[in-house]
């Protein structure tokens, strides 16, 4: 399989051919989604909540993110890398942005970076496009907006909000992204807004009108039972089989069924005499 670039996510919106996209936070893991051919692997910042316990993505860093983003990279051969900027660390200047979202390329070594947010981030967007340094953007439900949203809520249901999730879609094409993220947005207003720009749209919770799909592994997997979005389909249930083969082992541990013969390595008997 040919690597997949920024350029291929264009080419793909072009031939109206969907995008695959999950979630990844680690080398093992990565290297089985890039070997079942997904197009994009997204180190996001929802790791704060699948690999550190967090309630939220506020609390993850930028060590953090580089920190997966490095093991990640080293699994996809195929697949396109791209990281998540986490809260703060684009917020507050240009020189920022720029400073953090090169950090995140040089030394992981992710092809494109994303932020959330539409109108607030455009300078920064500019700035970090023209370090060359690819952007996706990311609108509708941006997680780090969670305490200004009152919560994990569909967004642009009104007329107010849809019309201001086109306008960003259309604002985020302009300053340089290569594709956007739409999150928790109904499904024909997603369809509008990837009709209405010529960029690739990344739906999670946005319906099939979008160019293609981001779902959390460990939600599609059933590995993660704190929560369930609406959206996402359960195309495995690896949560009771990795819960029921610990519980098996652990029994199997403590009654002395686990090693057998064939799970140990011999030493010479002449050997083993001299130690005694």
């Amino acid at each position: 399989m040919s690597k997949i670039t920024v350029g291929t996510f264009l080419e793909k919106k072009a031939a109206k051919e969907k995008i695959t996209m999950l979630t990844a936070y680690d080398y093992s893991t990565a290297k089985l989604l890039d070997k079942a051919g997904v197009d994009s692997l997204l180190v996001g910042d929802s790791l704060g909540m699948t690999m550190l316990g967090y309630e939220d993505t506020l609390s993850v860093t930028l060590e953090d993110m580089i920190h997966h983003a490095k093991a990640v990279k080293r699994a996809a051969t195929h697949a396109m890398v791209v990281c998540d900027m986490p809260f703060m660390s684009y917020h507050i200047s240009v020189e920022d942005a720029v400073r953090n979202a090169g950090r995140i390329i040089k030394e992981t070594g992710s092809q494109a970076v994303k932020l959330e947010g539409g109108a607030a981030v455009k300078d920064k967007i500019e700035a970090i496009v023209a370090a060359q340094i690819p952007v996706m953007g990311h609108i509708g439900l941006t997680p780090q907006s969670v305490n200004a949203f009152g919560g994990f809520k569909v967004q642009g249901k009104s007329e107010a909000q849809a019309k201001q999730l086109i306008e960003d879609a259309k604002m985020l094409e302009a300053a340089g992204c290569f594709s956007i993220v739409l999150e928790c947005i109904p499904e024909k207003l997603a369809t509008v807004i990837s009709e209405s720009i010529q960029i690739p749209t990344i739906g999670i919770g946005a319906g099939a009108g979008c160019d293609g799909q981001v779902l959390v592994i460990q939600d599609m997997l059933g590995m993660y039972d704190n929560f369930t979005p609406k959206f996402v389909k359960d195309y495995a249930s690896l949560n009771e089989h990795i819960v029921e083969a610990v519980k098996v082992y652990c029994e199997e541990v403590r009654s002395g069924a686990f090693p057998e013969l064939k799970h140990t390595f011999k030493i010479d008997e002449e050997i083993l005499k001299k130690l005694y």
